[in-house]
């Protein structure tokens, strides 16, 4: 499991901080000796094409000679082929895939009453017997239904009746009385028999069936409560605690799917039990990019937070651990007012600064709110109110408009959300999008046609699309390359926040237009081997207008392969390259003032030249 790692590169003062790192050279070199294991090997070949998060763990230790010596640990995430067991691999802290374990018996039980519940759910009696009763239930409803509208029409007879000004004998009052009990009764009658039918369906057809799902869903639990105090933790101090009792203090929830699997956990809790000193990790993907996900090839990781922010801080408990970058005082340019009245200031945020006071990680830097809250020289009568009408990342420059009252702020937040404000944002991409690759000057498409770019989803959004493109206060010009659309609904990645995914079937509809301005061709590796790493030097101006305001919305469309295929150059969370900053600005900015109504058009150039 101990790998041999031959460098005259020194060991790091400090141990890797997981959540947000630069590779450490050290780390790098042993990532390059497992890449090459991958490649000469063909392991990935048992993944059918899939791609695989791995993860290096370099450690010091002393050789029978008592001599200090560096080698590197590896691992994998999850599972590889289905199995866990590979050699050049630490193997799982705890190994649930012993065929007659505990884990494999139970969950063989839990399949077969799995097929136990489809057996039943689809023979022909059941089917038929479902069927019978939604038919039993339809007419009885119906029946309620019509007997609802007779009520009420007597009641209104009854009613007209007392508002004539005719007067009534004491008959004619018993009779309506008599009339509304009976009506009334009569409708909750029907009710219940419409309900002691469901009943009698659920007792008679119902019952077995829910008790196997019962008993399913207890199992289940049970078991999954078992295999989480089976994983037990160790960290640098020699302290041990099992996931159920790491989460409870750290989230007060029990553990999510997967947890203790991921590459850092594996390669800390064999380094641990064999008395091997960490000295530095890195975690990188191999393979193409998931569908929902967006993962670049060799491109190095950060750990993932939900699972194993808590499980890590245990276990780096005893390392001394460097600093979070995130969490050091950030120096930034200024923010630059472009126009400031009594109800707005429209302002030029630098990259690097928070657009509203961040959490957590993000609390040492100071945001765009906070800076004029706290600027004696932008108070105002109304200076104890000042938000945001509208957010960009921290890493995206350019112009941000701020209400300075409460009215402003819910007028300005209107617009936004019912999409009456104009956004274009100016990037630079790492790459040449494909569409365009080798076919430069390919005619412009017209955005009144630019659905037909949905090449990924057919026909289906051809409505929104134009719906959306309908709203829109400007014409885009034609591009010299190309131009066109993308929608690719988007979800919080709850597995690794504040990353976003794109999922079809829950995602919130995302939309935007694009125009590909400028194209600076290199010799671009199109297709890069997997047993190399090189870098495509191609860049692309372009001009962005989101038609949605979903988080991360401009950054995972053009790093998608179902959208532009092309990060954003400098992007930290899915991007290929660093660079000085994350080359993506708003750069101009329509709407209306909130209090008078005066349209308001701001142009802030990014300046960005390839």
């Amino acid at each position: 499991m101990l790998h041999a790692l031959s460098t005259s590169v020194p060991s790091p003062r400090q141990f890797t901080y997981p959540f947000c790192y630069d590779v450490d050279p050290l780390a790098e070199a042993a990532s390059e000796e497992l890449q090459h294991y991958i490649a000469t090997t063909g392991l990935m070949s048992a993944e059918k094409g899939c791609g695989k998060m791995f993860g290096v763990l370099v450690v010091e230790y002393k050789d029978e000679e008592g001599a200090l010596q560096r080698g590197f640990l590896a691992a994998y995430s999850g599972l590889l082929g289905g199995r866990n067991d590979w050699q050049y691999f630490v193997p799982p802290v705890f190994d649930a895939q012993q065929p007659d374990g505990h884990f494999k018996r139970t969950e063989r039980e839990i399949s077969a009453i799995n097929r136990e519940i489809s057996a039943i759910e689809h023979a022909p009696q059941y089917l038929q017997s479902v069927a019978q009763h939604e038919e039993t239930m339809k007419r009885l409803q119906a029946e309620v239904e019509a007997f609802k509208v007779e009520v009420d029409a007597a009641k209104a007879r009854r009613d007209t009746r007392r508002k004539s000004g005719e007067p009534l004998s004491e008959e004619e009052q018993a009779e309506m009385v008599r009339e509304s009990q009976f009506m009334k009764a009569e409708l909750r009658r029907r009710r219940k028999a419409m309900e002691q039918s469901d009943s009698t369906f659920n007792t008679q057809h119902s019952t077995f069936l829910k008790s196997l799902q019962r008993k399913r869903k207890q199992m289940s639990d049970e078991l999954q409560r078992w295999l989480f105090a089976a994983y037990r933790m160790l960290n640098a101090k020699g302290e041990e605690r099992d996931l159920i009792d790491i989460f409870r203090e750290y989230t007060h929830a029990m553990p999510p799917a997967g947890a203790g699997d991921c590459c850092a956990p594996k390669l800390l809790q064999y380094a641990y039990q064999h008395r091997l000193r960490p000295v530095c990790m890195a975690e990188f993907w191999w393979g193409e990019s998931p569908a929902s996900e967006i993962r670049h090839h060799l491109h190095y990781y950060p750990a993932c937070r939900s699972k194993c922010l808590p499980i890590l801080t245990h276990m780096l408990k005893g390392l001394d651990v460097a600093p979070n970058p995130l969490a050091q005082k950030r120096h930034t340019a200024e923010p630059r007012v472009l126009y400031a009245d009594e109800y707005i200031m429209v302002v030029d945020k630098p990259a690097g600064m928070l657009s509203v006071p961040g959490k957590a990680d993000d609390s040492a830097s100071v945001s765009v709110e906070e800076y004029f809250a706290n600027n004696s020289k932008f108070k105002t009568q109304n200076s104890k109110f000042l938000k945001a009408a509208h957010r960009l990342d921290m890493d995206t420059s350019g112009l941000l408009v701020l209400a300075r009252t409460e009215q402003a702020y819910v007028e300005l937040q209107r617009q936004f959300a019912s999409r009456e404000t104009m956004k274009r944002y100016e990037a630079v991409l790492s790459g040449v999008p494909k569409h365009i690759v080798g076919g430069y000057g390919i005619p412009a498409v017209a955005i009144a046609n630019s659905c037909s770019h949905l090449y990924f989803y057919g026909q289906g959004l051809r409505q929104e699309c134009r719906s959306l493109l309908r709203l829109e206060p400007f014409a885009i010009q034609f591009a010299k390359y190309s131009s066109g659309c993308i929608s690719l609904p988007l979800i919080a990645d709850i597995n690794d926040r504040p990353r976003q995914r794109v999922d079809m079937e829950h995602g919130k509809p995302a939309l935007t237009l694009y125009n590909i301005v400028e194209v600076r061709a290199a010799d671009a590796n199109t297709a890069v081997a997997y047993t190399t790493k090189k870098a495509d030097k191609s860049l692309t101006l372009v001009h962005l207008y989101p038609k949605t305001g979903r988080t991360h919305q401009l950054r995972v469309h053009c790093a998608h392969p179902q959208g532009l295929a092309c990060p954003i150059l400098g992007d930290p969370l899915y991007g290929t390259e660093r660079a000085d900053r994350m080359y993506l600005h708003a750069a101009e900015l329509t709407f209306r003032h909130p209090i008078t109504g005066e349209p308001m058009h701001f142009l802030s150039p990014s300046g960005f030249l390839l």
